[in-house]
């Protein structure tokens, strides 16, 4: 194993064992929903009423929060206007992982020939070690500077107003973009099957354009305590539209900037990518179909010549990216034709 293997394998662990503490320390103590973390640098007056978790029937996605670490440069110069814009949705804690991805599937490098940008959302860690996690976020996007820092806690709640900010974030700083893909840490992603077999670099920008693994006539889910809990008062429907699934999909940089103009229109509910769907039922525009089993949200083993026929595998760790990460870039051409 080399070292740079291991310092991965070292970062992660950290990150999972730092995670897991903090978590601990979380469950033992349940911090008021108005309590904003103590960091002086950042936290000011100004952002008091932004670091707030609002109750589930009061989410708003209100276009005024800001971004407190940013790079309102990133797609200026010779590789300005990317091709795709990764939007990776992270925790604070999750400092190993990013080092991870940053390694595998987030590496900008990857695909010959085409301009990829990436970013890690971020929102404001807990009260609890807020101090010591912010100044940990400052040194790594001084070391990386690819971090995305919005201005409201980093909550499950909050991860609609998450992706949303990020994509008012391409809109002010990156509308160029060709496409732009919303994604989780817990995957396996292979951005050279995304780009050469999905998004087709060599042709004409498809605009109304989203795809990931689809989900038809689900139904809200009305058991209260649940993650997907979903008020009627909320969402009085019995069936969701068609919508993405969350843990990746890929649509337009043109139709990110329509859903932004439909967005304020519906409370911003914490069930994400079923938000983006009301949205887009709002628009007229259906999700496009992926080619069959290419995004997968249910998991799967690891096979060489399999996953270099697929985008996206949902529930992969990290450690499991970097057992198999030197196989899947060795050469598939034993593998039947892509």
């Amino acid at each position: 194993m080399n070292l740079m293997k291991c310092n991965l394998m070292l970062g992660a662990l950290l990150s999972t064992v730092f995670g897991g503490l903090l978590m601990l320390q979380l469950a033992s103590w349940t911090a008021p929903t108005h309590l904003k973390p103590p960091s002086p640098r950042i936290f000011s007056k100004k952002f008091e009423w932004q670091a707030q978790t609002p109750h589930l029937l009061d989410l708003a996605y209100l276009q005024s929060y800001s971004f407190l670490i940013n790079h309102p440069d990133k797609c200026e110069g010779p590789r300005a206007a990317p091709f795709l814009l990764m939007l990776v949705m992270t925790k604070p804690q999750d400092v190993g992982i990013r080092q991870v991805i940053r390694q595998t599937w987030g590496n900008e490098t990857l695909v010959p020939g085409v301009v990829i940008h990436r970013l890690f959302v971020v929102g404001l860690p807990q009260p609890l070690f807020a101090q010591e996690l912010q100044t940990l976020l400052d040194e790594e996007d001084r070391e990386h500077g690819d971090l995305l820092q919005v201005g409201f806690l980093d909550t499950y709640h909050n991860l609609t107003l998450k992706v949303l900010t990020a994509l008012e974030w391409m809109a002010q700083y990156c509308p160029t973009a060709h496409y732009v893909l919303k994604v989780d840490t817990d995957v396996f992603l292979n951005p050279s099957y995304l780009v050469q077999k999905i998004l087709w670099p060599n042709r004409s920008r498809q605009l109304d354009f989203i795809t990931g693994h689809i989900l038809s006539s689900t139904n809200p889910e009305r058991r209260q305590g649940h993650k997907w809990y979903m008020p009627p008062e909320l969402y009085s429907h019995d069936k969701y539209p068609d919508y993405c699934a969350g843990p990746g999909y890929v649509m337009s940089g043109s139709l990110a900037l329509r859903i932004l103009t439909v967005a304020q229109r519906f409370k911003a509910i914490h069930v994400e990518d079923v938000f983006v769907g009301l949205c887009l039922k709002e628009l007229g525009v259906k999700p496009t179909p992926a080619p069959p089993n290419t995004f997968l949200i249910f998991g799967r083993k690891y096979d060489h010549c399999a996953f270099h026929r697929l985008v996206l595998v949902h529930h992969f760790q990290p450690q499991e990216l970097l057992q198999i990460w030197p196989d899947f870039l060795t050469s598939n051409g034993a593998c039947p034709s892509v």
